[in-house]
């Protein structure tokens, strides 16, 4: 079987001759293949000696045709232009061409046209996609291998979007990022449409859709004392808003995650990315809120889903307060049973009070590390099951029913001072969140609200004095 490749300038009258030579060939020889490459005229220079100093031929005219000795891009053997693809006809196959210089000019202005032709289709075709642009930044924490094979999850996003994942960690070496990007194209994915990988800023967030933040790791036995770990949260994030505000979608949403300040890197994102509405970003408290009603499922003996309702306000990764005012307990085995959907309050089934003020909150702001403390790892699962709730509420229409807790900027709500990013509830109705204004606020919560909001307001003056100094 004869295996061959043209190629040529879209517009060469000597390309469109041996192209006609070539399919009178392919039609009367059973065993004759071609291949042809119309490559465009302002490209063929620079592919021509692409291709020739790749394989170690010498040509420098339009076209250029080889015979391949396997199946198409196996090793070939250079035959040189038309005139050679010629005396090869004529010697092997006694076929000729006699197509005339008006017939060649036509042909070669059809080639171009169609070429031409061709690429538009081609750009119209990548445009049309509007793939999702994701970007994971802090992407090798160990939350984000367990996150990357659920983002895709259909009924995350509305609609059945095409997306492209991109994956930024500035402190991680280029290598490692490698691997994690093979290891994402490895998940064969159909609706992935690419995978990018960063270890500079000079391009995040580039057309991003949706950012998620992770925690930054500390490099293998680098201690930074608490105070260095503010400064440098504030000086990433205030560079991060600022990324944020040049490079992203005007209707970009950014949930940020992890353990560490994350009220305090919120903030400083929306302050750097003014021309954004600052409905757009959020801090999870998704993972606290869950860990809660752990605690409050073991009491009870029941399942943890059969807690709802728990609300979270403050300091997410500080000083926060659980409130159990809306509460509420299912299928608890007490002197009270009802049908399926039977609920009872919670702060009516624990008359423990000693342990919901001490036990409670103890076992709490230690839940995370304890855990951490068995496997010498994040926790990356509960992590990633609270990233995938609160992207699930807020690109679907989620019942406004259902309470969440979640770090949003206030406006003066519920009494919180106005301008700090402070978990409060709130329920997701069409891809939008709103502020419970249901709540009721007793004394007793007044006094943790302002004693929260107080370390809060410390975090962000903190952060504006580190970043005056270094301006």
């Amino acid at each position: 079987m004869a295996k061959f490749v043209l190629a040529g300038k879209a517009d060469c009258p000597y390309y469109a001759k041996a192209e006609l030579l070539a399919d009178v060939l392919q039609r009367n020889l059973p065993d004759f293949h071609i291949h042809k490459i119309p490559v465009p005229p302002d490209d063929w220079k620079k592919w021509l000696e692409d291709t020739c100093a790749s394989i170690g031929w010498k040509h420098s005219s339009s076209p250029l045709v080889w015979r391949e000795l396997i199946d198409r891009g196996g090793k070939g053997m250079l035959l040189g232009g038309f005139s050679d693809f010629l005396e090869h006809a004529q010697g092997y196959y006694n076929i000729t061409s006699d197509m005339n210089s008006d017939l060649m000019l036509k042909i070669a202005e059809e080639n171009q046209a169609t070429k031409e032709l061709c690429m538009e289709e081609e750009v119209h075709r990548l445009k049309s996609l509007r793939p999702l642009h994701i970007w994971i930044s802090s992407a090798l924490n160990p939350v984000c291998y367990s996150l990357i094979p659920h983002l895709f999850t259909p009924g995350l996003f509305s609609g059945l979007p095409i997306f492209s994942l991109h994956l930024m960690d500035t402190s991680g070496s280029e290598e490692m990022l490698q691997a994690l990007k093979m290891e994402t194209v490895d998940l064969a994915i159909p609706r992935l449409h690419e995978v990018t990988i960063h270890s500079d800023q000079m391009l995040a967030f580039q057309e991003a859709h949706f950012i998620i933040f992770l925690d930054d790791q500390q490099p293998a036995g680098e201690y930074n004392d608490e105070q260095n770990d503010k400064d440098q949260v504030a000086e990433h994030f205030h560079r991060y808003g600022q990324l944020i505000e040049t490079n992203a979608q005007k209707d970009v949403r950014v949930l940020v995650a992890g353990d560490f300040f994350i009220n305090m890197k919120c903030s400083l994102l929306i302050e750097n990315a003014p021309s954004i509405d600052p409905r757009n970003f959020v801090a999870m408290t998704t993972q606290l809120e869950y860990e809660a009603r752990t605690q409050l499922a073991q009491k009870l003996s029941v399942k943890t889903s059969d807690i709802t309702n728990v609300i979270v306000w403050g300091n997410i990764s500080g000083s926060f307060h659980i409130d159990l005012q809306r509460a509420k307990v299912f299928r608890y085995d007490g002197a009270i049973r009802g049908p399926d959907g039977f609920s009872q309050h919670v702060m009516e089934m624990i008359y423990d009070w000693k342990w919901l003020k001490t036990d409670f909150r103890s076992l709490l702001h230690k839940h995370r590390a304890t855990i951490s403390s068995k496997t010498n790892k994040a926790t990356a699962i509960s992590t990633t099951n609270a990233i995938l709730a609160i992207l699930k509420a807020w690109n679907n229409a989620e019942s406004p029913e259902e309470v969440f807790s979640l770090g949003v900027l206030s406006t003066g709500q519920f009494g919180i001072p106005a301008g700090l990013v402070f978990s409060m509830p709130v329920s997701f109705t069409d891809g939008h969140w709103s502020v419970r204004s249901d709540v009721i606020v007793t004394d007793e919560l007044r006094v943790n609200l302002d004693a929260c909001a107080d370390e809060l307001r410390m975090e962000r003056d903190m952060a504006a004095k580190t970043l005056k100094n270094d301006a």
